[in-house]
């Protein structure tokens, strides 16, 4: 996402050189890449001159401080007033209230209310909160499916409901279940339709009138650009909205809605969704998504990520074993297993300083299951000892895996490599480490990883 605005940025670093201040002069061209980058980054145009004006005040005259160069100063500007301009700071949910506390889930059809319900049931039921989900959906064909198979899948209790039903009456009967069977949250899935219509905010505005919601959550498709804003203010002109969920950032969003939105309705950003998977879902921190516009990375939350995911005694673990140059394949596999928790590889190498413009190769996570598929073929002994795999064990392994003999060689050959590697880690060979290194970069490094 904004990876346009993101370049632009990087390049005014480079540009504005060899002057003490930042002047009207050396200010304007840099503004200019930046309001051109935003307003194909689909940002709303009162938003975009709001924000050049901001940035021009703020910026001219402004001291370099210290080893910064100007263009560095301009950057930490920028920095600011994006997430000025993003919200400032995170807006939790409010659960100040008896519970159940209901929160109503609004959006148009396509935008992603029903896998988003299921994302956020994840996230409270990981918060160590008892989570009733229910759909008021009776118009669109399989809704209620849906959400039952999303609520399954992240441990959340379905209220069943069926096309006969009013959503009234369903509504009604789920918050009655909640109470007596004393879930801290009920989440409200709603019908969607393809545009805005007076049936359907008739059908919602009575719904809120009735459950009296603690949250009333708009999800927001990224990818519609300034349209999802637009459709936002006029929700938000029927609804009392508290908080917006942006789904589907990790497409091909030129991301004007992450930055329009806010500013637009008043309304905060409250969650966005990164991915297809559960889990690919986080609050949203204004400060740390213009980190990663600007190319800064997102440090903290890969921190977090790390610390949700990843079994700290099993990293210590493999740390040993690394250290030890006793790592085998199956140590391997269950690595690849804990970085995937973590989400797609593109969102991750979107957290890394100075890696927000490096592209994963499509076929990056097709890799990433291949390789685990070869692995998981192999006997345990095998795993252990790759010695043992001679060409017999090699074709049953291939077929095992519906892959090629020539795949499996090759994920057994650099993986030697990285063996070797170890042992001269172990060993303190620097400059031949280096070489080595350099030669697996060039052979495309171990198979199935982005490096």
């Amino acid at each position: 996402m904004l990876d346009n605005l993101t370049n632009r940025l990087a390049r005014i670093v480079k540009t504005i050189r060899g002057e003490a201040r930042l002047t009207e002069s050396n200010v304007q061209e840099a503004l200019r890449e930046v309001r051109m980058a935003l307003l194909e980054a689909d940002v709303a145009l009162p938003v975009v001159k709001e924000f050049i004006a901001a940035v021009k005040e703020k910026a001219m005259g402004a001291e370099v401080i210290g080893s910064l160069s100007p263009g560095q100063a301009l950057v930490g500007v920028v920095h600011n007033e994006l997430t000025r301009l993003m919200g400032e700071a995170n807006a939790p949910l409010d659960f100040a209230t008896t519970p159940p506390a209901v929160i109503l889930m609004a959006g148009l059809q396509g935008s992603g209310k029903t896998t988003t319900t299921g994302k956020l049931a994840k996230y409270l039921r990981e918060a160590k909160k008892k989570v009733l989900v229910v759909s008021c959906d009776v118009y669109r064909p399989a809704a209620i499916e849906q959400l039952k198979t999303v609520a399954a899948q992240v441990d959340a209790d379905f209220f069943p409901s069926s096309v006969g039903e009013s959503p009234a009456d369903i509504a009604r009967g789920a918050v009655e279940f909640a109470k007596t069977h004393y879930h801290d949250v009920l989440i409200v899935d709603t019908a969607g339709r393809l545009a805005i219509d007076e049936a359907m905010m008739k059908e919602i505005t009575a719904l809120h009138a009735l459950l009296k919601p603690v949250e009333t959550l708009f999800i927001v498709d990224a990818m519609q650009g300034q349209d999802a804003v637009n459709v936002a203010k006029a929700f938000n002109e029927a609804l009392p909205l508290t908080g917006v969920i942006l789904t589907k950032l990790d497409g091909d969003a030129r991301g004007g809605a992450a930055l329009s939105i806010k500013s637009v309705t008043g309304v905060p950003i409250k969650f966005i969704g990164t991915g297809e998977k559960t889990a690919d879902f986080e609050p949203f921190y204004p400060e740390r998504l213009a980190s990663r516009i600007l190319g800064m990375g997102d440090v903290v939350s890969l921190v977090e990520k790390a610390q949700e995911h990843i079994d700290e005694k099993e990293a210590e673990r493999m740390a040993e074993k690394m250290r030890k140059a006793d790592f085998n394949l199956e140590d391997f596999l269950a690595q690849m297993q804990q970085v995937k928790k973590m989400g797609s590889m593109q969102s991750l190498m979107g957290m890394m300083p100075g890696m927000s413009g490096v592209q994963i190769p499509d076929d990056a996570e097709r890799q990433m299951k291949r390789t685990e598929a070869i692995i998981q073929s192999m006997t345990i002994q095998e795993r252990r000892k790759p010695g043992l795999l001679n060409g017999s064990r090699r074709m049953r392994i291939a077929a095992g895996a519906g892959v090629k003999v020539l795949e499996v060689n090759q994920l057994i050959k650099q993986f030697e490599q990285m063996q070797k590697l170890m042992k001269m880690m172990k060993g303190g060979n620097q400059k031949k480490l280096m070489r080595q290194m350099e030669q697996m970069k060039g052979r495309g490094g171990m198979p199935g990883m982005p490096f």
